[in-house]
């Protein structure tokens, strides 16, 4: 692994953009964050990628619409350890909350390599506070995934140190469609697996919502099929990634003015949901680590990165 690219700020998130093999395809990125005015020693969050762009082609993520395949397990593993090895070279890592997520470039319920970096993990550092984490759109044919990623959650990261969630963003099935084409579980079936998957004394499961205009959320479609002891909710803004703006998309919870979405907590809260209201720091977009995708073209051996308000050029040894 090269790293070519590394943006942002010690003190809110660094990213970092790295090729892994010969040839200009094979790139990712992954990224550090902090959530201040919390420290690092308190709760540390890496995000890793998957797969070397994605086969989905989701209306608002910039990793989408080009596909150059799976990451290896070691090439997973090495996005890890270049974010634990700068900060902890013994490997010994202090925070109360490390969280490692796969939720940057590519889905990775398509990559069975997930699974065996997931179980590297659990005895990779000594980390006491590690929690590992996937985000799924859970596509149709997943199952067999999913099915392994429950042992794997059972075997290593019991007692909730382990969060599955969900992006859902629309309770209008034909919207969710629309914003993510590609067939996939509905609501029914990734709430029956959620009950199976659910052990006592987990974390809950997460259904997380990107609050979009025109696309709507309603608490009552939800509390229809999911069980508040088993689920919990997550609303975000909808991030300004050059996809999102390309399809007219537009957030429907100004992170400025979250009044919005704390009355949609409430509706939900009062279903026996718990809410989660996420609002990062607005600086996470100009750096690109909150932004959907960092690396939006590869063209004759030069990376074009987009960090959602200005374009750098880095290129290829």
């Amino acid at each position: 692994m090269k790293i070519i690219g590394e943006f942002g700020r010690e003190d809110i998130a660094k990213l970092y953009v790295a090729s892994m093999r010969d040839g200009g395809n094979h790139v990712v990125e992954f990224v550090e964050s902090l959530q201040p005015p919390i420290p690092r020693d308190r709760k540390w969050v890496l995000i890793v990628s998957s797969s070397f762009g994605c086969p989905m082609d989701c209306l608002m993520c910039d990793a989408g619409g080009k596909y150059y395949g799976k990451l290896e397990m070691d090439e997973i593993l090495a996005q890890v350890d270049h974010m634990v090895l700068r900060r902890f070279p013994d490997g010994v890592i202090p925070s109360e909350k490390f969280k490692i997520q796969f939720a940057r470039m590519g889905e990775p319920s398509f990559n069975p390599n997930v699974l065996d970096a997931l179980s590297a993990i659990a005895g990779r550092y000594h980390a006491p506070g590690l929690m590992a984490c996937v985000s799924t759109i859970a596509p149709e044919g997943s199952g067999g995934f999913f099915e392994r990623l429950a042992g794997v959650k059972r075997s290593l990261y019991p007692g909730g140190r382990f969060q599955l969630q969900f992006s859902i963003h629309t309770t209008d099935d034909e919207k969710r469609d629309w914003l993510l084409p590609g067939r996939k579980w509905g609501l029914e079936r990734i709430a029956r697996f959620g009950d199976d998957f659910y052990d006592e004394g987990d974390r809950k499961i997460t259904l997380n919502f990107a609050l979009t205009r025109g696309l709507p959320v309603n608490p009552g479609v939800i509390a229809a099929h999911f069980d508040p002891d088993r689920f919990a909710v997550k609303l975000t803004p909808l991030n300004p990634t050059a996809k999102a703006m390309k399809n007219g998309l537009s957030s429907a919870l100004d992170p400025l003015e979250p009044s919005a979405g704390a009355e949609l907590a409430k509706a939900f809260n009062t279903l026996g949901f718990e809410t989660i209201l996420s609002i990062g720091e607005l600086e996470e977009n100009k750096i690109g680590s909150n932004c959907g995708q960092f690396v939006s073209m590869i063209d004759n051996r030069e990376i074009k990165v987009n960090g959602c308000y200005e374009t750098a050029k880095y290129r290829l040894a």
